[in-house]
């Protein structure tokens, strides 16, 4: 039974900064890509950012380029994804996704595996 479990989200002041971790049952090395899409509410969700399976690719939405940093953590099978310069619009809940196909994608049906999803919150 394939697992993702996300963590690390919370309520923090626009400006701020946050961690988010993503724990995978089995190797995370057999995860060709991994990513994290983000839901708010009312709205689709959305592609954050991904990576391939050793990190030396990676992809990222253009609302998030340059303030949020994808990496992957093979060893301890988790993702991680760090948020900085947190905007109100940054709210959502932020969910990790699995494949084992080749080549990084931003589309919810590239990925056969998800977690149950973090909430994150960021105040003005």
């Amino acid at each position: 039974q394939v697992q993702l479990v996300e963590s690390g989200g919370g309520l923090v002041q626009a400006g701020g900064s946050l961690r988010l971790s993503c724990a995978t049952s089995g190797r995370a090395s057999s995860w060709e890509r991994m990513a994290w899409f983000r839901q708010a509410p009312g709205k689709e969700r959305d592609f954050v950012a991904a990576i391939n399976r050793y990190g030396g690719s990676t992809y990222y939405a253009d609302s998030v380029k340059g303030r949020f940093t994808i990496t992957r953590d093979n060893g301890q099978n988790a993702v991680y994804l760090d948020m900085n310069s947190l905007r109100p619009e940054d709210t959502a809940v932020y969910y990790c996704a699995a494949d084992q196909r080749l080549g990084l994608r931003t589309t919810i049906s590239s990925y056969e595996f998800w977690g149950q999803g973090t909430q994150v919150t960021v105040s003005s």
